[in-house]
């Protein structure tokens, strides 16, 4: 029996990315992270502003997380597949992290990040900076 692990990235092309942060992602991006922060603000709203603020890279740059596959080979020749979660920190821990740094904390980082992205250098780095968006927030591991 054998057992390989295989990283999976779903993205489409960089020029598909770019063209499309420049013609949708800058203008959406702005307004999903203004809706995201009014659902922040309201007690209701924090599980839906976490999960839109999840999905930032999406909404920017249409990138989505990489995801990792175990693939265990039997000597009988059949082939399991499973989809790896990467272990996350205690929930208590990011709630704590979230009330006192996280929430104010991504806002400076999204940002910066934006800033970056208008600025044609800065653009890999804040495409980054977008991707670590939910580990800022609240430390969830992709």
């Amino acid at each position: 029996m054998s057992t390989r692990v295989v990283k999976t990235n779903n993205n489409p092309g960089c020029l598909v990315q770019l063209l499309w942060f420049a013609f949708v992602g800058i203008w959406l991006g702005e307004i999903w992270m203004g809706i995201a922060w009014f659902l922040m603000i309201t007690i209701v709203g924090i599980p839906f502003g976490v999960a839109m603020l999840n999905k930032i890279p999406k909404v920017i740059a249409l990138r989505e997380p990489e995801h990792q596959m175990k693939y265990t080979y039997r000597q009988d020749g059949e082939v399991t597949r499973r989809e790896l979660e990467p272990e996350q920190v205690n929930i208590l821990l990011r709630a704590i992290y979230f009330v006192l740094i996280g929430w104010w904390f991504s806002a400076l980082w999204m940002q910066a990040a934006y800033a970056l992205c208008v600025s044609i250098i800065g653009l890999p780095l804040g495409f980054w900076m977008f991707d670590r968006v939910p580990a800022v927030l609240s430390l969830r591991r992709d």
